[in-house]
Formats: C-alpha cells, structure tokens, sequence
C-alpha cells in the first residue's frame, strides 16, 4: 500500500469519527445549526475519501475525479456554513453556489489539461482557499478574541496558506502525476493527505472543544435562571453577590443590598388565580430588569421575593433607586388584572459595611423590609446599622390573620 493509501485510510476512520461525533451533538442540541453543518462536513470528507481510494482503479477516471472533487469542495462548503450559523454572521449562501458551480463545471473542462500545469493547479485548489478564507473573515466579523476563537481563526488561516502553497510543493516533489490514478503513488499526495488530516483533526477537535463549551454555559445559565421571571434564581444570586462581597471588601467601594417583595401576593392568588399571580411576578420582574444600574445584580429569592444587589452604590442612591421601583410598579396596570387594580411591592434597603457576610447583609435588608410591611405596605425603608441591628416584630404579629394561620 502507497504512504498516501495509508493516510487516506486513516483519514477514512478520522471522518468517519468526527461525523458521529457532530451528528451525536447535533441530536444533543437542536437549536444550533453549526454540528449539523460539521457532520455533514464530513460526510462528505467521507465520499471524498471514497473517490480517492477507487481512483487509481479507473479506466476512465474523469467522472470519479471531478466528483471527489466536488464532494471535497461541499466538505469545506460546510464548514464555511456551519461557521457564518454559530458566529451569527448572515449565511453566503450565492458565494458559496457560485464558487461550487464554477469551480466543479471548470475541473471537469479542464481534465485533459496538463495536469503539471501551474495555473491548472492553482485553479484547482483556489476555491477551497477561497471557502476557508470566507469562514475566516465570519469569525474575524464577530469580534469574538476569546483564545478558543482566535485558534479557529489561525487555524483558518493556516488552512487557506497550505491550499495556496500545494501548487508550489507539487512543483518541487515532483508534480501530481501523469493521471488522475497515479497520483496516490507520488510524494505529493502524501504530503497533500497528511497535512489534510493534521488540519482536520485540529478543526474537528476544536470546533467541537467550542460547542460543548457553549452547552455547559447553557446548562449552567438555565440552572441559575429562575424559568418564570428570566431573573436569576437564588443559587445564580447568591454566586455573583459573593464575588461582588469580596470585591466591595477590597475595594472599599459601597455596594447595597434592596430586598422586595409583593404585597398581598397571596390575595391575588386567591382572588384571581394562580396564573394571574404569575402575570404579576412576570411584571415585577420585568420592571427590575429593565435598565438596571450598572453592574446590578437582580433576582427572584422564591415566591413573590426579589433581591438586587448594587455594587459601587451608596445608601442613599440604593434608596432612590428603589422608591423609583415602588412608585413605577404602583401605577403600572397589569394586563391580566382588572383595570382598578394595581399592585403594589414594599423594599428593604441595606448597605454593606465592609467586614458583614452576605447573610447578615440579607439579614438586614429582610429586617428593613419587615418594616416596610408592618407600616402599611408599598413603601422603604432603610435597615440599621448592624451595631443597632435587629429582626423587627413579623408585620401580622398580634394579628387576627397570624393567630388564624
């Protein structure tokens, strides 16, 4: 068996792993075109492969030629689809057919060229430079410069220098071959293929290093993120609040601590049902969500209860911000209520002192909420200092309603 045979075999087995591999995270995920893209890739890296192998068996070779050519050609067809899908770039579907249709209808005019032909050479291997380099410019257009993606794009790049240089190393090897069956015997097809599979693994690899990264992210976004409110849940909370601790500790910067929850919430569950409760937690949370302090930090606790931690924010302006929420959700009509009914949502207002834990923070902010509560709902109230500090009486203490419960 010819050097070149063996590594076309390898590279069989290669496509042929990779292909299972992209269709496995394909079904994985279906939202992402991008591992469809890269199975079908290397499917037909497969057919490709085939082509090669039975090509110096041909009488006449011209048509298993021109395919193998093709079948390569919608390989890195692909890959440049695949890659304009997962950085969001619009897909070059016309340059992509017109470089396809050319290039295929121009190899198979040429066959009976001279096969040592520089120019001939170059024309051949110019589209598949020319698709490389487009999935390079989509991920250069992205402005993503995180390491994964600037590998992808030196990968690209060395993609389209090696496709560029093939006429010239055919040159100094010793050509292609007389015909099309006797170029897996020369040394240019072994350097041809093993460079092919070098890169191919490199690609397969990292593209698919990129998406079960991506899938990781996802799945830890979804299990920090509450699924009613969008907000993030008590455990994506309590992750970013104590990051924000320890900076404000080193810093010496002020952070705030605003704790919320809806009044009555349960009087409207009764009255008007559970989903027109959610209605109203959905309001709730759209109002914290929108436009945000810098670097704020918002959540739903559980239930009707909300927190949003403010980094770089004093007492005051914690305050501020949160007599702006109390009064905007107070004339805020919810659609799903009748049109004289508004909710309202009482705050409590804390501000780190430095040296607290974020518990005793949450302590604080709670007891200040009471209050709001136990003076009639729909306002703030600013906690004490942790000196002074402690857990005020329950807003229904004493009354006909708790000695019910």
């Amino acid at each position: 068996m010819a050097g070149a045979s063996f590594i076309l075999a390898i590279n069989l087995f290669i496509a042929a792993l990779f292909a299972l591999a992209f269709f496995l995270v394909a079904a994985t995920n279906r939202t992402d075109g991008t591992p469809r893209w890269f199975a079908l890739a290397y499917c037909c890296g497969l057919l490709y492969i085939g082509a090669e192998l039975i090509l110096p068996v041909q009488v006449n070779a011209q048509l298993t030629y021109t395919a193998g050519f093709a079948f390569f050609l919608g390989a890195m067809s692909c890959i440049t689809i695949g890659i304009a899908a997962r950085y969001r770039q619009p897909i070059p579907w016309l340059a992509v057919g017109v470089i396809a249709v050319l290039s295929i209808v121009a190899n198979w005019l040429a066959y009976d060229f001279g096969r040592d032909s520089l120019v001939r050479m170059l024309a051949y291997q110019a589209p598949y430079a020319l698709l490389q380099g487009i999935a390079a410019l989509h991920v250069w257009r992205s402005r993503r410069r995180q390491p994964m993606d600037m590998a992808l794009l030196v990968l690209f790049c060395l993609s389209v220098a090696q496709f560029i240089t093939k006429p010239l190393v055919a040159q100094w090897t010793g050509g292609v071959g007389d015909f099309a069956q006797s170029y897996i015997a020369t040394t240019y097809a072994l350097y041809s293929q093993s460079l092919g599979a070098i890169l191919q693994v490199a690609l397969g690899l990292l593209t698919l290093l990129m998406l079960v990264r991506d899938m990781l992210v996802e799945a830890t976004a979804r299990s920090e993120t509450d699924p009613l409110s969008s907000l993030l849940n008590r455990r994506g909370f309590e992750d970013r609040a104590a990051t924000a601790l320890n900076a404000a500790t080193l810093s010496g910067m002020p952070l705030t601590l605003i704790a919320s929850d809806l009044d009555s919430f349960k009087a409207i569950n009764d009255n008007f049902g559970h989903d027109t409760g959610d209605q109203v937690i959905i309001a709730f949370a759209s109002l914290l969500a929108s436009h945000p302090p810098p670097n704020a930090i918002v959540s739903r606790m559980g239930g009707e209860e909300f927190a949003v931690l403010l980094p770089g924010t004093s007492l005051a302006a914690g305050r501020l911000y949160a007599e702006t929420l109390r009064s905007s959700f107070a004339s805020q009509p919810i659609g799903a209520l009748p049109g004289h009914v508004r909710v309202t949502a009482s705050f409590g207002v804390a501000e780190f002192n430095g040296t607290e834990s974020l518990s005793d923070l949450r302590r604080r902010a709670d007891a200040a909420l009471y209050v709001s509560k136990r003076n009639g709902r729909d306002r703030v109230s600013v906690a004490a200092s942790p000196d002074h500090d402690h857990m005020p009486q329950h807003p229904l203490s004493g009354t006909t309603a708790l000695h019910r419960a």
